[in-house]
Order: structure tokens, then sequence, then C-alpha cells
């Protein structure tokens, strides 16, 4: 796949992700059932394409089997800790520890795989952490108990999908990203029905509204997750981390126009340091594939 392919995209999938949060906004279910529901409606709205791909399925041993559904177990945890975030915060409150993600995802991918970024990349995600954190500062001065418990949740669900996409990039590479994505969001949905089912959480008894604002949730952001999954055979989770810092900025925005919620001029200013720093990045990233490519062509 084409490097500029690569960044449309990742746009896409920033655009897409950015109303997660609002959809979360507009409903009153619990944290789990909006899940829970949105996995398991993403998998039928996946169906047709799983049937035509069904013979992947014979490549998938023991070893990968585990790992989808480590996988799953992850993202249903990333989901379940979030939107238990978005209740009990703003939204440009509980994007703000997002962050975090390609920091964490550095780290993990350092430890696991022995990937290494350079200067320029460190760099580029400095300059959008300090885009990011300046979008969320306003609310910093808001501390409750509540918002402090929202930040916390926050965190733990960004090691909770670095988590996902580290394990995604060893083995999304066995069967196509539809397959892939089929079975890890199946499996996120059984974690999250056994947790409603065991901590008493009701699973049925959702009015049309609700149901509309989960067929949202499966449509929308989860196709961010299906064009990450296919992604992770051309570029490592870092990258993808990196772009997902878009996510805080767009989703303030759409906050500001769909849910009301106020914009300071720091919050304006910061949203575009963090996009300038996206941007920087994607642009790094693509000189770096041209060096890569010409370098091929050299030795051929």
């Amino acid at each position: 796949m084409k490097q500029n392919q690569t960044a449309i995209l990742l746009v896409i999938s920033i655009i897409a992700i950015s109303f997660a949060a609002i959809f979360v906004k507009w409903s009153d279910a619990p944290a789990t059932i909006l899940s829970m529901n949105r996995m398991y409606l993403a998998c039928l709205l996946l169906v047709p394409i799983v049937w035509i791909k069904r013979k992947e399925f014979k490549k998938i041993g023991r070893r990968e089997a585990i790992a989808f559904i480590l996988s799953g177990a992850c993202l249903a945890a990333h989901f379940a800790l979030w939107f238990s975030s978005l209740k009990l915060t703003t939204v440009a409150s509980s994007t703000i520890i997002l962050s975090l993600q390609p920091i964490v995802a550095m780290i993990g991918g350092f430890l696991i795989y022995r990937e290494r970024a350079s200067k320029a990349v460190i760099i580029t995600i400095g300059i959008s952490i300090i885009g990011v954190v300046m979008v969320g500062w306003g609310d910093f001065g808001l501390q409750t108990p509540s918002v402090l418990i929202g930040d916390l949740l926050s965190f733990l669900c960004v090691i909770a999908v670095v988590g996902y996409l580290l394990i995604g990039q060893n083995n999304v590479k066995k069967v196509s990203h539809w397959i892939y994505s089929f079975c890890v969001f199946l499996s996120a949905a059984v974690w999250l029905n056994i947790y409603n089912l065991v901590t008493g959480v009701p699973v049925q008894g959702y009015d049309f509204d609700e149901w509309k604002i989960f067929l949202l949730l499966a449509i929308f952001p989860t196709v961010a997750h299906v064009i990450f999954n296919m992604l992770l055979n051309y570029v490592n989770s870092t990258t993808i981390s990196m772009s997902v810092l878009g996510e805080p900025v767009g989703a303030t925005l759409l906050a500001v126009w769909l849910l009301g919620e106020k914009l300071s001029p720091l919050q304006i200013v910061g949203g575009a340091v963090a996009l300038i720093g996206v941007l920087m990045f994607l642009v790094r990233q693509n000189s770096e594939y041209r060096v890569v490519e010409e370098s091929k062509q050299e030795v051929r």
C-alpha cells in the first residue's frame, strides 16, 4: 500500500472515531452495554464479507485463536473503561489522556518487538501531546472525585488499546483484516457479555433510541478499528497510535457543535498545534517510506 493511501485512511479513521464520544454522551445505557452491543452489531455488519472469506478460518490455529481472544479482551477493556470515563467527565477531559497512547505504544513496541523511534518521530509526538494537553487543560481546574476517576479510567483504557494493537500487529497478518476484525470484535462482545451477566448489568430492556446509538457506534467509530486492523499489515502500532491523537481534537470540536460544550481560546490553539504535530508525523513517515522504497529499487 502506498504511503499517501495510508495517510488518507488514517485521516478517515480519525474523523470516524471522533464520533464515538458524542454517541456515548447521547446514551443513557451503561458503558459495558454500549460496548457489548456495539461489538455484536459490528460483527453482524461484517458477516457478508466474512462469509465470502470463510475459508480463511482454516488458517487459524490454536496460537492464533488464543491471540484473538486476548486481543478481544483488551479491546473490551478499552471500550468499557473509556465509555465509563465519558460518563464521569467531559469529552475533552476524557480524551486528553488518550494523548499518552503513542508513548505507551512506543514503549510496548520496544519491549516486545524491539522497535526504535527516530528523534523526528519523538519530536512530532511531543508537539501533538502539547497541543492535546492544551485542549484539555481547561477541564483540569474542575478536578472532582468523579473527574479524577474518569482520568484514571482513561489511562487504563490507553494501556488496554495498546495491548490490543500490539497483539494485532503480530497476528493480523495470519488472516485478512476482515476475519481478524470479526474474530476480535466477537471475542470482545463475549467478554463484555460475560461481565454484564456476572455483575448483574441488565442486558435487555433498552428502547429504540438506545439501539440507534448502538448501531451508530457499530458503524462509524468501528470503521476506524477495521481500518486500523488493515493498516497493521503495513505500519506499526505507534504510527496508528500517533494518528489517534487527532481524536481528542475532533471529538472536542464535535462536542462543541453537537453537545454545546464550550471551547476556550487555549483549546483552539491547542487543537491547531495537535493537528500540526499529526501532520508533521505523517509527512515524516511519508518521507521515510520513500527513502526505503528508493533503497529497495537501488538494490534491485
